[in-house]
């Protein structure tokens, strides 16, 4: 297959570098990512400004697959390419203006440091980098898996979430998954369970700060408040070491409304 990776943790990050390794093993791979770290950019489209796109080399390759899989054995050369933009950017330039048709059999963001759970899909690039790939009627997935002290690698949850998505693939030609790997799995191999959305907010979201000059900022941070974690949503089955997978849609259409 022809897979083309992104994200929105930026073109140095683990996480990418571990799916790429694993995939490159029988598949081709692409990579299109940002320069820069772009998390909560959701499906933000850069329509002011020019932007600019890197290849990057195959020396700068080895650099970070000799950091980041020291252990991969990579025998094809990846095409890797960075772009000072938005994950949508990524992918929407490749595929419309990089080449023309002959699109990827699958599109995956990620593996996010972080995860990417209930209504904090919406404010995802690495959901909005999938959402980007559904648009043009591509298979896409976006894989997120937990920053705290996870006791899985990145590699194992690359391994499990290609496997999952190859036989997805046979079934569905069409979809679009958000997949969140728990910070602990509870089994030996990753089980796979299909979740709806949970509903998450956060306390103190905005923290207020003024520096020595008086001039007030705001940073987004706070302590996550689920006001949805029921038993069926991502936030339940994750917590139970689960890996959730929602399929998402992009018709935002109130269709009860509409009928009423």
């Amino acid at each position: 297959m022809k897979i083309l990776l992104t994200n929105d943790d930026g073109i140095r990050a683990l996480g990418i570098w571990s799916l790429a390794a694993v995939l490159a093993e029988k598949h081709e791979v692409i990579i299109v990512a940002p320069f820069k770290q772009q998390s909560g950019m959701a499906h933000a489209l850069s329509v002011l400004r020019q932007l600019e796109f890197l290849k990057i080399t195959d020396e700068q390759i080895r650099e970070l697959l000799k950091n980041h899989c020291p252990n991969a054995k990579i025998e094809k050369p990846i095409e890797t390419w960075a772009i000072d933009g938005t994950p949508t950017d990524c992918v929407k330039i490749y595929l419309e203006a990089m080449i023309s048709g002959n699109y990827p059999d699958l599109i995956i963001s990620g593996i996010n440091h972080g995860l990417n759970l209930a209504t904090d899909v919406l404010y995802s690039g690495t959901v909005g980098a999938a959402m980007e790939g559904f648009l043009h009627e591509i298979p896409s997935a976006a894989i997120s898996m937990s920053d705290v002290e996870p006791q899985i690698s990145f590699e194992e949850a690359a391994r499990s979430a290609i496997e999952y998505l190859e036989t997805a693939l046979k079934e569905n030609k069409n979809f679009f998954y958000n997949i969140n790997f728990p910070k602990k799995l509870n089994s030996e191999k990753a089980e796979f369970k299909f979740a709806r959305l949970g509903k998450r907010d956060y306390i103190n979201a905005f923290q207020h700060h003024t520096d020595e000059r008086g001039r007030t900022f705001y940073r987004v941070g706070g302590q996550v408040y689920d006001i949805d974690r029921s038993e069926g949503t991502d936030i339940f089955l994750t917590e139970a070491g689960y890996v959730s997978v929602t399929p998402l849609q992009t018709d935002l259409t109130d269709y009860k409304l509409l009928k009423d």
